[in-house]
């Protein structure tokens, strides 16, 4: 059927269709059944009815058993029902599935073997839960341009990707391969994921756009769709490869979406010249303006900064996004209890191109800027599978924010501790497997704090468990304790749970500065009683602070 482009009735409330607990939960321990599987492929058909703020879907995923197989559990909001299913071409009744909480248990006809593969094709649809505060709190998004057309998008990190289409719903449910075909009104567009294989404009003035996309995150698949205008070009890689690249943003905004547009290659030419090659450079670059303020989706990064200014000289959104091409697509975490893989690494990364364009002076100031953001009341890793909410919601008990800012400084101490060239070799091996990537000798991978520290070793010949004890798995930073007597001073590391921590610290005394070993977490050195002692003048080092805590104190007052 035809739809309007034109919104005629309210849309509905945010938080409305409620979810239930199951469809908010993203990641964590999962059903046996999906463990049992494995995700080949996922063909998904949308249509978008404005007029009737519905979403209609027709999915064909395709699975083979890794162990004997009986049922399918796959994740899909309630919200959505189902109104048929096939499997392997052939209709199932409708007592052959349920899905009271969201998460659809289909009887398979037959039982699979190990190896066996299976084809499910779902139809459903209805009116998808709309966001409350996009992209902190998830679903879709209604609104509307300037001049009244229609402007939609979906954002899926928190709850996942059954708020709009039948998926596994944890980070390793990836399918090998995704094609989607969006249908939308006359006058829209939809931008999305991957490559577009073509554009098709039906008789009634619809147009159905079909892209594909390898090796999708499972929040990344997005649904962006308005009047958009577009801006592309081509980037010549150091690696000799050709990028494509596109901008997609609303009438009226040339002037700045083109100011915009000119900072994709300076960024992507820092991203591959400090870690290396853009992972989906056979795809394409792609980011899309959307009504909610930005998300990582896989090669159509959602943008909704509103052209911001900083003092930095670039877009912090667009820039932080597109990191996560690197740190949550290309690398991403297997258990969401390593969020700080993605969040940490990206925050990390902003300083880091600060630094790359202006110098130290810019990076030490953006490094200062996330520290007071630390709040320490929940180790960053917790040491089980987990939820994406269990993380990210400091309401819920997670470390929240310090995935980011302490993630971030974690990892600049840790730069400080191995040197430039360990590091950035140590970054390589987590997002790529290899130090010496290249286009085509690399696929998306799953990572962990685990193979993370194994990796710092394998680069450096040394165990750092320590270090990664007290910074990730505690909650409380380490504290460096001084004492001077006579021409003496001596440094004692106060660290949560007594364990060791021979971290090495920088002291000024005057104009001199020596680098004290502190092994067994103790150091000493002459400092003439008169001198002036700067401790960690550059900062290097993430320690307790009690003028970040006095600061935070006064804060949290202020606010009550």
């Amino acid at each position: 059927m035809a739809a309007s482009a034109s919104l005629d009735t309210a849309p509905p409330a945010k938080g409305t269709p409620p979810v239930t607990a199951q469809t908010k939960r993203s990641g964590g321990v999962r059903p046996p059944e999906q463990l049992a599987m494995r995700f080949d492929s996922a063909d998904l058909a949308f249509e978008l009815l404005p007029d009737r703020y519905r979403l209609e879907g027709v999915a064909t995923l395709g699975f083979t058993a890794t162990a004997p197989l009986d049922r399918l559990v796959i994740d899909l909001d309630r919200n959505l029902p189902v109104r048929a299913i096939a499997i392997d071409g052939v209709d199932l009744p409708a007592t052959a599935w349920s899905n009271p909480e969201g998460q659809l248990v289909v009887r398979l006809p037959r039982p699979l073997a190990a190896g066996q593969s299976v084809r499910a094709r779902i139809t459903y649809g209805g009116t998808p839960h709309v966001a409350v505060r996009a992209p902190w709190d998830d679903g879709v998004v209604w609104s509307k341009t300037k001049d009244g057309r229609t402007w939609f998008g979906t954002t899926a990190e928190g709850y996942g990707c059954d708020l709009f289409w039948p998926c596994l719903d944890f980070p390793k449910g990836e399918p090998a391969v995704v094609t989607l075909h969006i249908t939308v009104p006359k006058g829209l567009k939809a931008p999305s994921n991957g490559v577009l294989l073509g554009v098709d404009t039906l008789p009634d003035g619809r147009s159905l756009w079909n892209w594909r996309i390898a090796h999708p995150n499972t929040y990344g698949i997005a649904l962006n769709i308005g009047p958009y205008e577009e801006i592309s070009g081509t980037y010549k890689s150091r690696f000799g490869n050709r990028i494509p690249m596109f901008y997609w943003y609303l009438p009226g905004e040339k002037a700045q979406a083109e100011k915009l547009f000119a900072e994709f290659a300076p960024t992507l030419d820092f991203f591959e010249s400090v870690i290396g090659p853009y992972p989906f450079g056979n795809e394409k670059v792609g980011v899309v303006e959307t009504p909610y303020k930005g998300m990582e989706h896989q090669t159509i990064n959602a943008y909704g900064n509103d052209y911001a200014k900083a003092i930095e000289g670039f877009d912090w959104l667009f820039q932080h996004e597109f990191s996560h091409e690197w740190f949550g697509n290309q690398l991403t975490a297997a258990n969401w209890d390593d969020y700080w893989l993605h969040e940490g690494y990206g925050s990390y990364m902003q300083p880091a191109y600060g630094r790359w364009r202006e110098g130290e002076a810019r990076y030490a100031a953006m490094m200062q800027g996330q520290r007071g953001g630390i709040a320490n009341q929940v180790p960053i890793v917790r040491g089980r599978v987990i939820t994406e909410e269990e993380v990210y919601e400091a309401k819920d008990g997670g470390p929240g924010l310090d995935i980011y800012n302490k993630g971030s400084w974690m990892l600049h101490t840790l730069r400080g501790l191995i040197g430039d060239a360990a590091f950035w070799d140590v970054t390589r091996l987590a997002v790529y497997g290899r130090t010496d990537p290249k286009p085509g000798n690399f696929q998306p991978r799953f990572g962990s704090t685990a193979e993370y520290e194994r990796f710092v070793r394998q680069v450096t010949g040394q165990d750092y468990g320590w270090f990664f004890d007290v910074y990730l798995r505690r909650a409380a930073l380490p504290e460096l304790v001084t004492e001077r007597s006579g021409d003496r001073m001596t440094l004692r590391w106060k660290v949560p749970g007594n364990g060791p921590f021979p971290l090495p610290v920088e002291v000024q005394v005057g104009d001199r500065i020596t680098r004290v070993a502190m092994t067994g977490g103790r150091g000493e050195l002459a400092v003439p009683a008169d001198a002036h002692v700067v401790i960690d003048p550059f900062a290097r080092v993430l320690m307790r602070s009690t003028a970040v805590e006095e600061l935070q104190a006064w804060r949290s007052g202020k606010t009550k």
